[in-house]
């Protein structure tokens, strides 16, 4: 049986939509837990039970199917944001104690990852095991990247918009790093894959908050439309590559 790749290939479209997802998984975390008043435990037991459905059901197919890994990946910045705020909010961990905890959780992932399968490459995945490894990481680097976000604009008091610009400046210098260094590609993924969640919080956060806290005031729920709306325009597309690769390796 031959074995097939699960996971998306690493491309601008990745990245692109990894933004989107990051910022849905804000909004939509945040309309749950405090627009619909759920509370933050009720929405993370519940957020818990839509990532585990989703990673069972993108476990049990043979090859990558975009929709479904997707949909994983929404489910892993949705969970991220309960996390951090559970962890600051009613755990009263604070954003800096919770990062330095899920940077831990991070690390140690990578590293137990690195010691059994000997590399951390994320593309091609062929192995289910691995792939647990790969979501696991994703999960805590998600959940990092929303504590880091916050911590960003509670703690330092940047407004979202300059938090914004500090995250996307730290990717924009790691794009660089990749094309005019010899530095591990590997770990440069890691970086940016952690830094595009800070990015896409605090984004979601800009579009979310009151005008009189540096937002543009729009609700979590239309913020949360507008996301779901993209996302689904590029796994549409997405889909379409992923059919034309198929066609072109036959």
């Amino acid at each position: 049986m031959p074995k097939y790749n699960k996971v998306a290939q690493i491309t601008l479209l990745f990245w692109i939509m990894k933004i989107i997802a990051t910022t849905l998984g804000e909004t939509l975390g945040d309309y749950f837990s405090m627009t619909a008043n759920l509370g933050y435990l009720v929405t993370l037991i519940a957020m818990l039970f839509f990532f585990l459905i989703a990673l069972g059901i993108q476990l049990s197919v043979r090859k990558y199917i975009p929709v479904l890994y997707w949909l994983v990946i929404i489910s892993t910045t949705t969970l991220g944001t309960e996390i951090s705020d559970f962890m600051d909010r009613t755990l009263n961990l604070g954003y800096a104690l919770g990062s330095l905890i899920l940077f831990v959780c991070l690390i140690a992932t990578l590293f137990l990852w690195k010691k059994r399968f000997k590399t951390l490459e994320v593309y091609p995945i062929t192995k289910k095991s691995k792939e647990v490894y790969y979501w696991i990481a994703i999960l805590f680097s998600n959940s990092l990247g929303t504590a880091f976000g916050d911590f960003l604009s509670d703690n330092l008091g940047f407004s979202f918009l300059t938090g914004a610009v500090i995250t996307a400046s730290i990717i924009i210098v790691v794009v660089l790093l990749h094309y005019f260094t010899r530095l591990n590609h590997i770990v440069l993924f890691w970086i940016a894959f952690v830094f595009t969640r800070p990015f896409g919080a605090t984004f979601g956060d800009f579009l979310t908050k009151p005008l009189s806290h540096g937002g543009l005031d729009l609700g979590t729920l239309n913020a949360s439309l507008t996301s779901i709306c993209l996302m689904a325009v590029l796994i549409f597309i997405s889909h379409k590559k992923e059919k034309q690769k198929v066609l072109a390796a036959q």
